[in-house]
């Protein structure tokens, strides 16, 4: 079995320590001393929060009074001194917060540095608006520059030191996952890159029964279930609750509407409500208003990179540089999205939509910088003003591809209850090859948790994914292999559960 590569190599000793009943003194001793450690997972968090934040005000505050305080017209007295310092603080806890900059031992320790620095640049810069708009008056930006460059030094040491403490203290977890067809091999492989979090130790088929599988999950700190049938995943969810184990379970397109459910109470009866019409009038309201806000000066502030994109298409080959494309939006309605022109002209000359692949030999080599930066999205602000299209949504697809995918995922439509999305939460959490049932997850995901905070985390995620995009499954190796046994799809699995 190929997964076999992919097992921890502490497996035999871990099996000897746990070997016998699980009424062991020694290791109801190591579960107390285990139990205890989590505890403090979110206490050590939060210090460790509180040091960077405090650190970063520290120095703000010292550029503050050093080069800024002096030079406003009407000087502040100290507690206006106070006040700037403490909106400084509030403004990076806020912006941090928002893009996961403080989710240390969740991220990848480059992921955590690439987050805050993008968060400090994007601080220092309002911060720089709101000194010049007290001082009422244009100022140096050269502080605030160098406070930048010291943010990105402090940051990276805090970022280094936090996650050493923090996987010194919590070391990965050993897992066994939990399996009925090929479509966990995916999922095995993604996790086994975060070997710092996550060992996965032993594979075992749902076909071996429950009794078996409870037999050895009671070894592990942990089990991870995909795509197996509700009744058993039921069993073993239960089984993890009473036994106070974690459990990483795939979702199935049900558990994902139903985390949009309200609470309800019939007399002495819990209920859940799905409203299924997705986000209210009052957050369409206040969608489309950010929207405007939003896409109308980025329109004027982006109109010169838009101008070498165009003067950089056309010098190429001398064609077209807007790509014109019927998409559908919010209810089926279809719309012509622009884009600019990335690939060579006549790129589907026999008429049938192909996919673009991230090595496609149509992608121009304009077209693929484009690409990989997001610049050629750029031309769907006008779609967004408009009103065909919101900065956050699920990508707009095309109607046959909608339609391919409709007969493979019938859910597939059901991204189609918000308008479609310059940007979305399956862009920034995927990748350039996600599977369409994995991206229907993720918009799925979205939509049942809209809120407006929520479109303005993935905003700041969109910057770091423009700046440093991820490698593409394919190039991660994430494709190439596959457990025994079943060979149906995850969906085509869910599909027959659920008839």
């Amino acid at each position: 079995m190929a997964l076999q590569e992919n097992r921890c190599a502490a497996r035999g000793k871990f099996r000897k320590e746990q070997t016998g009943t699980n009424s062991c003194p020694a290791v109801k001793i190591l579960r107390m001393k285990q139990k205890n450690k989590e505890q403090y997972k979110r206490i050590i968090s939060f210090f460790s929060t509180l040091l960077i934040l405090g650190l970063l005000t520290l120095e703000f505050a010292f550029v503050w009074y050093v080069a800024y305080s002096d030079k406003l017209l009407l000087p502040f007295y100290r507690r206006g001194h106070w006040l700037m310092i403490l909106v400084y603080a509030l403004l990076t806890l806020t912006v941090s917060q928002a893009s996961g900059g403080y989710k240390i031992g969740y991220l990848k320790r480059s992921d955590v540095l690439y987050t805050q620095s993008i968060a400090s640049v994007i601080v220092n810069a309002i911060t720089y608006a709101q000194v010049c708009l007290i001082g009422r008056q244009l100022l140096s930006p050269i502080p605030l520059i160098i406070l930048t460059g010291v943010d990105m030094i402090l940051l990276a040491a805090w970022s280094y030191l936090s996650s050493c403490l923090y996987f010194r203290l919590y070391p990965p977890r050993k897992l066994i996952i939990v399996y009925g067809s090929k479509a966990a091999a995916q999922l095995v492989l993604k996790m086994s890159m975060r070997v710092d979090k996550y060992m996965i130790c032993e594979s075992i088929d749902i076909a071996v029964g429950l009794d078996k599988i409870k037999e050895e999950l009671a070894r592990y700190e942990g089990v991870i279930i995909c795509d197996i049938s509700g009744a058993d995943r039921n069993d073993i969810v239960k089984y993890c609750f009473e036994e106070s184990k974690r459990a990483y379970i795939s979702p199935k397109i049900s558990d994902i509407i139903l985390r949009g459910a309200d609470e309800i109470r019939l007399f002495d009866t819990p209920l859940l409500l799905c409203r299924n019409s997705g986000p209210s009038a009052e957050q369409r309201f206040a969608k489309r208003a950010m929207d405007l806000l939003i896409c109308i000066p980025a329109l004027v502030l982006f109109s010169p990179v838009m101008l070498a994109c165009a003067i950089a298409i056309k010098a190429h080959d001398g064609g077209p540089v807007l790509y014109r494309q019927t998409r559908l939006t919010i209810g089926g309605r279809e719309f012509e999205v622009m884009k600019f022109r990335s690939m060579v002209l006549d790129a589907e000359k026999d008429g049938k939509p192909r996919l673009a692949t991230e090595d496609d030999d149509r992608i121009t080599p304009v077209g693929r910088f484009l690409r990989k930066c997001r610049l050629d999205e750029l031309p769907q602000l006008i779609n967004i003003i408009r009103g065909d299209m919101s900065i956050v949504g699920p990508r707009p697809e095309r109607p046959e591809l909608t339609e391919e995918y409709s007969r493979e995922i019938p859910e597939f439509r059901f991204r189609l209850k918000v308008k479609a999305g310059l940007t979305g939460y399956a862009q920034v959490t995927g990748v350039y090859d996600t599977s369409p049932f994995d991206k229907l997850k993720m918009d799925l995901m979205y939509i049942e948790r809209y809120s407006i905070l929520l479109d303005l985390r993935i905003m700041l995620m969109t910057v770091k994914t423009m700046l440093l995009p991820g490698q593409t499954n394919e190039e991660q190796h994430i494709y190439s292999v596959v457990l025994p046994q079943q060979e149906e799809t995850e969906s085509d699995t869910e599909r027959k559960e659920e008839t």
